[in-house]
C-alpha cells in the first residue's frame, strides 16, 4: 500500500513540476522578412495582454506555456499565429500584406491620421530609406523627382542652395505659390526643413490635392509637406546608431565657349582684353594679361584651353556625421537623443558651411495622459563670397591659363576691364551666422474610448547676424581705358525673430451603428509671429580691414524694421464611412488675419468636401479578383484663400518719406502713393478633384491618377490709377486665372521577393507623368497684362498676359513674315527687329516624367531616380553675356565673316517677301562681324530664349546590407555601407550648349525663365556613406 502512495506521490510531484515548468518556458526566435531581421514587430500570447516586441535584430524572448499561442504581427505584413509546443524556439517569417499596409494611418493635416481608403484626395507617402539612399544632407532636394505633381527647383546653386517647391503650377500672380511645410504637425519652413539631418525623418506625406489640406486654411492653399521626425526605438530597447557620410563635389558643366579665336579685339591680340575677338588661335607664346608685381608677363601658348575657366573651381567636400541615441516605447515612456554635423567645403575656395544640428524627443503615458516633447536646436555658420564673380569669368577667352593668374591680385588680372576672379573670391565676403530653437509640447487626456482632447504648443525661436564687407582697390594704371577701381564697403545686420504656434483639438471616434462610423475634430489654431531688423553699413572705409561705422566715409546706410503677424482660427474635421468602402470627408475652417485689421473685412471661412469609394470591397465580384486586387474612386470639392501678398501693414500705411521738401534736414513724409484698397480680400482658390487608385495582381501593378482644376479669382494685383486720383497704383482684387491638370503614377515589381523559390530578389519601379498649366482669364480691368521683372538693360521680361500661360517670358524678338522667316533689312543685311516685346516661350513644362527603381538582393540594393521635362524654355543671361564679347560658339562656328542669315527673307514689294540668297548679315570685315554680334545679334532677346528641356539623373546609389550573423561578434547590430552619386548627368538640347541649368532663376517667387548670370553652374556629387548600430 506504501509503495503504491510512493508512486501516486512521485507522479502528482512530476505533474505539479511541469505545471511550473509550463508556467515559467521562455520562447526565443528572430522575426524576418524577405528583406532580413524585423525591428519593432510585435509578439503577443493570444487572448492575453502579455507581449514584447523584436529588438533591431529581430529577436525577441517570452515568458509562455506550452499549448498556448502567439501573434507575430509588423505594419504591411500578414500576421503568423505559433502554437508553443516543446521547442523552446521559434523563427518567423513574415510576408507582406497589401491590405495592411494600406491600412496603415497616414499623417495628415493637423496631425489627423487616416487610413489610405479614408482619405478623399491625393497624397503619396515617401519612405525614410527613399529620403536617404543617396545621402543628400539637403531633405528637400531629395525630394526632387520622387513625387509627381511636385516641382523642385534649385533655384541658386551655392554653398547653402535654395529652392522653390510647387505642387500642381501656380495658381497666383503676385502671391506666394510654395507648398506649405509642416515638420511634427507644426508649420514651418523649407529653411528649417532643409536644416534638418535626413536620418531623423521618420516620413514624408506630400498632400498633393487641396482638399487634403484645406483644414490649414489659406496657408494649405498650395499643398503642403508633412514631415513626421523619429521617436523612440521601435523594439523599446536602447538602441545607439551612427551614419556617416563623405562626398566630393565638382562642377558638372560650363557654357561652351568658342575656340578658335582667342584674347583680343578686332581681329588683333591684345593681352589685357576680355573679349575672344582676337586672331585665330596659331599655338605661338605669347603674353597674357597684364604685368605681374616683377614688371614681367606671364607667358603662354596662344592655343585653346578646354573649360579653362573650370581651372578656378576646386573639388568640394561634404561630410556628414550623426549619432542617435532611443529607446523606449510611449506606453513605458520612449526617448530620443541626436547630434548632427555638416561640415562643406563648397566649389569655390572658402565658401564654407558649418551646421550642427541637436534633437531631443520623450514621451510617457501617465494612465489617461500622455505628454510629448521636442527640442531641436539647430546652428549655421556660413563663408561666402559673391556669385556675381561668375559674370567676370565669363569674360575670359579659352587660351588663357587662368589658373596661374591665382596670386596676380587686380594689378596683374588677364584683363584690365574686369575684375580678377580670384581676388573678388578673397575680398568680397559675407560671414553669417545663425541659430534655431524650436520647441514642441504635445499633451492629451483620453476622456473615453470615444473622446480625447490633444494640445499642440510650439515656440520657433531664431536669430542671425551677418557681416558683408569688400576690400577697395584703385586702379591708378587704367590700362586700355579700363578701371578695376572697387570701393570698400561693408554691412552688418542683426535680426531676431520669435513664432509661437498652437493648436488645440477634440477628438470623437464612435461608431453610430455596426455599419456607420464617425470621426470628428473641432479644434482651435492660434498662430503669433514676430521678426525684426536691424542692419547698418557704408563705403570708402578710411582705415582697409576695419569694418565699423566710424570709419566709413559720408552718410551711413541704416534700416530696420519690426513686423509682427497673428492668426486665430477656428476648424472641425468630419469623416463618416460606410462599413469599409465608402467615406465622405467635410472640413470648415474659419480665418481671422491681423493683416486685414482695418479693412471692410478681417476674417473668411473655407469649406472642403470629399468622398472615397472603395468597388473591391463593396462589390461582391471583385472581392476575391485575382486580377484587379484593390480599386478607389475619389472626388473633392475645396474653397480656399491666398492672401500671401498682403503684407502685415498694408492696410495701414499712412505714409511715406519723400525727398526734396523745405525742412532743412527734418524728416518729411507724404501720402502713399501705392496704397491698398480697404475692401481687399483674399485670392479664392475653388478647386476640383477626381481621382483612382487600382493595384492589379496583388500589388504587382499599381495605377494612380488625378485630375484637378483649380478656378481663382479675385487676383490680388496694381491697379494703374489716373492723374488726378493724387496716386500711382492701388492694389485691390481684379484678375481671374485658371490652373488644370493632371498627374498619373504607374507603379510595377516585375521581380517580388517570393518569385523564383523565394529567391530574395525584388525589382520595383515608378513612372509618372504630371502636367499643369495656368491661363491668365483676366489682369484687370484697365489693362491686359502686368509685369513680374522686366529688365530694360537686356529687354527681356516675365508676364502675366490675359489669355496666355503664366508665367509668359517676353522681348525683343525678330520679325518675321506669314511663313514664319526672319526679315533682312536690304541694306544693312542686319535682321529687323520688333519694336514691341512679343512672346517668346513659357516658363512652365508641358510635362515632367519621372522614373524611380530599386533592386534589392540578399542585402544589395541598387536604386536611381530621374526626371524629364520638356515643352518650357528659359532666357540664359549666360549666353546674353557670352554674346558680344566674342565668346560665344555661334560667332566663330563658321569664321568671322558675313553670312547669309537662315531662313530669312527680303521684301520686295509692300506685302511680298522673297528668300534671301544674297544679302550678306555681319558686313565683309571682321570689324562689321564683330559690331553685328556685339550689337544686333545681343539686342534681340530671342537670341537668348533657350529651349528648358532636361534629362537629369537625380540619384544613384548602391548599399549593401552586412548579414547579422558576420557582425555578431563585433558588438553591432546592423551595417550598411554605401555608394552614391547625385546629379552624376545631365542632357541638354543643343541649343542650350551648357549655358545654364534650365532650372535656374533670380529669384524663387513666380518669375521664373530667368536665368541670371551671375549665378554658379551646376554641380554634381560623388561619395561613400556608412550607417552602424548596436
Amino acid at each position: 500500500m506504501r509503495s503504491k502512495f510512493k508512486w501516486i506521490f512521485t507522479l502528482i510531484v512530476a505533474f505539479m513540476m511541469q505545471f511550473s515548468f509550463a508556467q515559467e518556458k521562455t520562447v526565443t526566435g528572430v522575426v524576418s522578412d524577405e528583406l532580413g531581421p524585423v525591428p519593432g514587430a510585435n509578439v503577443v500570447v493570444k487572448g492575453t495582454k502579455r507581449g514584447t516586441a523584436t529588438d533591431f535584430d529581430g529577436n525577441y524572448s517570452i515568458s509562455v506555456k506550452q499549448g498556448e499561442v502567439l501573434v507575430v504581427s509588423y505594419a504591411g505584413k500578414k500576421s503568423a499565429n505559433i502554437t508553443v509546443g516543446a521547442a523552446n524556439s521559434y523563427n518567423v517569417t513574415l510576408v507582406a500584406d497589401v491590405e495592411e499596409l494600406r491600412a496603415v494611418e497616414v499623417v495628415g493635416a493637423v496631425g489627423i491620421k487616416k487610413k489610405q481608403d479614408a482619405i478623399t484626395s491625393s497624397n503619396q507617402v515617401v519612405s525614410a530609406k527613399e529620403l536617404t539612399q543617396a545621402a543628400n544632407p539637403n531633405i528637400v532636394q531629395s525630394l526632387a523627382g520622387k513625387v509627381s505633381g511636385l516641382q523642385i527647383n534649385t533655384t541658386n546653386n551655392g554653398v547653402n542652395a535654395t529652392t522653390s517647391i510647387v505642387l500642381r503650377g501656380t495658381r497666383s500672380i503676385s502671391g506666394s505659390n510654395e507648398a506649405l511645410v509642416v515638420i511634427d504637425n507644426v508649420i514651418s519652413t523649407a529653411g528649417v526643413l532643409q536644416s534638418i539631418a535626413p536620418e531623423l525623418i521618420e516620413s514624408t506625406n506630400v498632400i498633393k490635392g487641396m482638399q487634403g489640406a484645406a483644414l490649414y486654411g489659406e496657408q494649405g492653399r498650395n499643398g503642403v509637406i508633412v514631415v513626421t521626425t523619429k521617436k523612440g526605438a521601435k523594439s523599446g530597447k536602447l538602441r545607439i546608431a551612427l551614419n556617416s557620410s563623405i562626398d566630393f563635389e565638382e562642377v558638372a558643366y560650363l557654357p561652351v565657349r568658342q575656340e578658335r579665336y582667342g584674347q583680343g579685339w578686332n581681329g588683333q591680340h591684345v593681352s589685357y582684353e576680355n573679349g575672344g575677338w582676337g586672331a585665330e588661335m596659331d599655338g605661338v607664346v605669347r603674353p597674357v594679361g597684364l604685368a605681374q608685381a616683377d614688371g614681367t608677363y606671364i607667358m603662354a601658348p596662344y592655343s585653346p584651353i578646354k573649360d579653362n575657366i573650370k581651372e578656378f573651381f576646386q573639388t568640394g567636400t561634404l561630410f556628414q556625421n550623426g549619432i542617435s541615441l532611443s529607446g523606449g516605447t510611449l506606453k513605458d515612456g520612449y526617448v530620443l537623443l541626436s547630434a548632427n554635423k555638416q561640415n562643406t567645403a563648397f566649389v569655390v575656395e572658402g565658401d564654407l558651411l558649418d551646421r550642427s544640428s541637436f534633437l531631443f524627443r520623450a514621451g510617457k503615458e501617465f494612465g489617461k495622459w500622455t505628454i510629448e516633447g521636442n527640442a531641436n536646436y539647430i546652428s549655421s555658420r556660413t563663408e561666402t563670397t559673391s556669385a556675381s564673380l561668375f559674370s567676370d569669368l565669363l569674360q575670359t577667352a579659352t587660351n588663357i591659363p587662368v589658373e596661374r593668374f591665382e596670386n596676380s591680385g587686380q594689378s596683374g588680372h588677364w584683363t584690365s576691364y574686369y575684375n580678377n576672379p580670384y581676388w573678388l573670391r578673397d575680398n568680397v565676403r559675407n560671414l553669417n551666422r545663425s541659430d534655431f530653437v524650436n520647441l514642441i509640447g504635445t499633451l492629451n487626456y483620453k476622456l473615453n474610448d470615444h473622446i480625447n482632447f490633444n494640445y499642440t504648443a510650439n515656440v520657433q525661436v531664431s536669430q542671425s547676424n551677418g557681416l558683408s564687407y569688400t576690400n577697395g582697390y584703385v586702379d591708378l594704371l587704367k590700362v586700355g581705358g579700363g578701371n578695376q577701381t572697387v570701393v570698400s564697403k561693408f554691412d552688418a545686420l542683426n535680426s531676431n525673430a520669435r513664432n509661437f504656434y498652437g493648436d488645440f483639438l477634440v477628438n470623437f471616434d464612435y461608431m453610430l451603428t455596426d455599419k456607420v462610423s464617425l470621426k470628428a475634430n473641432i479644434g482651435n489654431n492660434i498662430q503669433d509671429r514676430m521678426s525684426q531688423f536691424t542692419s547698418v553699413g557704408g563705403d570708402n572705409l578710411t582705415v582697409p580691414g576695419l569694418y565699423n561705422i566710424s570709419n566709413i566715409t559720408g552718410d551711413p546706410r541704416r534700416s530696420n524694421s519690426y513686423t509682427r503677424s497673428r492668426r486665430f482660427s477656428f476648424f472641425a474635421n468630419v469623416d463618416l464611412g460606410y462599413e469599409d468602402y465608402l467615406f465622405l470627408n467635410l472640413t470648415g475652417r474659419n480665418d481671422w488675419n491681423s493683416a486685414f485689421t482695418g479693412g471692410v473685412k478681417d476674417n473668411y471661412f473655407y469649406p472642403s468636401a470629399g468622398i472615397s469609394f472603395i468597388p473591391t470591397k463593396a462589390i461582391d465580384a471583385l472581392k476575391e479578383n485575382k486580377i484587379l486586387n484593390y480599386a478607389k474612386v475619389f472626388t473633392n470639392f475645396t474653397k480656399v484663400g491666398n492672401a500671401s501678398s498682403l503684407g502685415a501693414y498694408d492696410l495701414n500705411s499712412l505714409y511715406s518719406t519723400a525727398n526734396g521738401y523745405p525742412f532743412g534736414s527734418l524728416s518729411s513724409f507724404t501720402p502713399n502713393q501705392n496704397p491698398t484698397s480697404p475692401a481687399l480680400s483674399p485670392e479664392f482658390l475653388t478647386t476640383t478633384e477626381f481621382g483612382v487608385n487600382f493595384a492589379f495582381l496583388n500589388d504587382r501593378i499599381t495605377f494612380d491618377a488625378a485630375f484637378y482644376n483649380t478656378k481663382t479669382t479675385d487676383l490680388i494685383t496694381n491697379q494703374s490709377t489716373s492723374a488726378t486720383a493724387g496716386i500711382s497704383t492701388l492694389q485691390t482684387n481684379l484678375g481671374e486665372a485658371t490652373t488644370s491638370g493632371y498627374d498619373i503614377d504607374l507603379g510595377f515589381t516585375p521581380i517580388k521577393t517570393s518569385d523564383f523559390g523565394d529567391l530574395g530578389l525584388k525589382w520595383e519601379n515608378r513612372l509618372s507623368y504630371s502636367h499643369n498649366k495656368t491661363v491668365v482669364d483676366k489682369v484687370s480691368d484697365t489693362a491686359k497684362e502686368i509685369a513680374l521683372y522686366n529688365d530694360s538693360g537686356t529687354g527681356v521680361g516675365i508676364f502675366a498676359t490675359q489669355g496666355e500661360e503664366f508665367p509668359l517670358i517676353k522681348g525683343i524678338g525678330y520679325q518675321r513674315d506669314d511663313q514664319g522667316r526672319v526679315l533682312i533689312d536690304p541694306v544693312s543685311g542686319n535682321p529687323l527687329r520688333t519694336n514691341e516685346y512679343i512672346k517668346l516661350g513659357k516658363a512652365t513644362p508641358d510635362y515632367i516624367i519621372n522614373y524611380n527603381t530599386a533592386v534589392e538582393f540578399k542585402g544589395f540594393r541598387l536604386a536611381a531616380v530621374m526626371d524629364y521635362r520638356t515643352g518650357h524654355q528659359f532666357w540664359s543671361g549666360a549666353k546674353d553675356w557670352l554674346s558680344w564679347s566674342g565668346h560665344l560658339y555661334e560667332s566663330a562656328e563658321n569664321g568671322r565673316s558675313g553670312f547669309i542669315f537662315p531662313n530669312s527673307a527680303i521684301q520686295t514689294a509692300p506685302g511680298v517677301y522673297t528668300e534671301n540668297t544674297s544679302v550678306v548679315t555681319g558686313g565683309s570685315t571682321y570689324t562689321s562681324y564683330l559690331n553685328y554680334f556685339s550689337n544686333e545679334y545681343r539686342a534681340v532677346v530671342e537670341n537668348f530664349v533657350l529651349d528648358a528641356t532636361a534629362f537629369k539623373v537625380r540619384e544613384l546609389s548602391l548599399s549593401y546590407t552586412i548579414p547579422t550573423k558576420t557582425i555578431e561578434k563585433t558588438g553591432l547590430s546592423s551595417l550598411r555601407v554605401g555608394v552614391n552619386a547625385r546629379n552624376p548627368f545631365i542632357v541638354l538640347p543643343e541649343e542650350n550648349r551648357s549655358y545654364s541649368d534650365p532650372e535656374q532663376s533670380r529669384s524663387s517667387g513666380n518669375d521664373k525663365g530667368i536665368a541670371v548670370r551671375g549665378q554658379y553652374p551646376a554641380t554634381r556629387t560623388f561619395g561613400f556613406s556608412l550607417n552602424a548600430s548596436f
